[in-house]
């Protein structure tokens, strides 16, 4: 496909992308429309059957542990089964090794998503990622082919996963501080004026765009001030795209449209094959950044799926239930008397917002083709283990 053709496709107006709850709240307030995003994919990059939402469009495997996390720390031995039975449930596969085999081949370079930012009180848990690198070594996959990254070095030195992963995994932070675009491919891109900034452009990650052949996705549970929650979605599109926080200016917000049009850029859309969502903890007020324990649950959780819509869409419902058991209002609320500037105020009042949040980035993601977001229409499977 060529440039033109590319961004013809992507150029899709706001009316078909800004979708989804907010619509029918718009009565609050009066939100601007999001500018159209024009997205420059990879010359010459082949779409795979692998690739969002992939081979299981719709299906989710929660998996529970009882005994996953206690007194914040999580079980090795107890992530060990939920990983096992999480793959083969959503795969159908009678051993773990032929569920990871669906996804990975021996000669691929794997490229293992985390999210740091939250870090210490919630980010991707170690203990999950060396459980995927172990799985990755059982199918063949050598382990100097095996790299574990997200766009900011800083986050990941917070989480020590350096110290904390097995040795000879390579640890990659795309940005060493802000301007720094040597990591990125300049060719490769999402462009949009929202606020006037004098840099319209996010670049991709060459780790994306020319390292990794797949990709396994491992974000958190957390809600989030500007897109509503941090999922699967933003955790791919916004740690993929370098400049992603010119897409909101307190007290706007464009992350929708602008998370799914991230997500579908190629080569992200098709090496991003597999997600297995960090349940552990749940942050349902306070995201991305919270280090308030007050408004962070120890669920003892994992989500398993191909299809990043769905699974931020059940992911969505989780934070949502939990916000109305503890009084808090929706994140799709948009009431000018939930803002404040001030961010002490917001860390610590789940009344408080800093953003109109917009969760509707989910939905707007499946009119994108990346996965279904009718609760109906989602195959959510639930298992427990001992």
């Amino acid at each position: 496909m060529d440039r033109r053709a590319f961004v013809k496709c992507a150029l899709l107006g706001p009316s078909s992308l800004y979708v989804g709850r907010d619509q029918a709240m718009q009565g609050e307030i009066s939100l601007p429309q999001p500018p159209p995003v024009e997205v420059h994919g990879r010359p010459g990059a082949r779409p795979s059957p692998l690739g969002m939402p992939g081979l299981f469009p719709g299906r989710v495997v929660e998996v529970s542990g009882a005994n996953a996390i206690q007194g914040n720390r999580v079980s090795q031995p107890v992530i060990h089964r939920m990983l096992e039975h999480g793959m083969k449930n959503l795969t159908g596969d009678s051993s773990l090794r032929a569920a990871w085999a669906r996804f990975i081949e021996p000669a691929d370079v794997v490229g293992i998503k985390i999210n740091p930012s939250g870090a210490p009180a919630c980010c991707s848990s170690p203990e999950i990622i060396r459980e995927i690198i172990g799985s990755l070594q059982a199918v063949g996959v050598p382990r100097e082919n095996i790299l574990v990254w997200d766009r900011y070095a800083f986050e990941i030195d917070i989480g020590s996963y350096q110290a904390l992963l097995p040795s000879g995994i390579r640890v990659v932070g795309i940005e060493d501080g802000v301007g720094d675009v040597s990591g990125y491919d300049l060719d490769v891109y999402c462009e949009a004026n929202f606020f006037g900034e004098w840099e319209t452009r996010s670049y991709m990650a060459n780790v994306v765009a020319h390292g990794v052949t797949k990709i396994i996705n491992v974000p958190t549970t957390k809600d989030h001030s500007a897109s509503g929650i941090t999922g699967c979605l933003k955790n791919l599109g916004y740690g993929t795209f370098n400049n992603v926080a010119r897409s909101h200016r307190a007290p706007i917000s464009f992350t929708n449209p602008l998370i799914g049009l991230m997500c579908s850029a190629e080569p992200l859309r098709s090496k991003a094959v597999l997600h297995i969502m960090d349940g552990m903890r749940l942050v349902w007020h306070g995201g991305p950044l919270t280090q308030v324990q007050d408004f962070i649950e120890q669920v003892g959780t994992l989500y398993f799926g191909t299809d990043p819509v769905a699974m931020d869409t059940v992911e969505l419902q989780a934070i949502e239930h939990k916000r109305r058991e503890k009084g808090a209002p929706s994140v799709w609320e948009h009431d000018s008397k939930s803002l404040t500037a001030n961010t002490e105020e917001f860390f610590h009042d789940p009344t408080k917002n800093l953003f109109y949040r917009q969760p509707g980035h989910i939905a707007a993601a499946g009119t994108l083709g990346l996965g279904l977001s009718d609760p109906n229409r989602i195959d959510h499977r639930t298992v427990c283990v001992s």
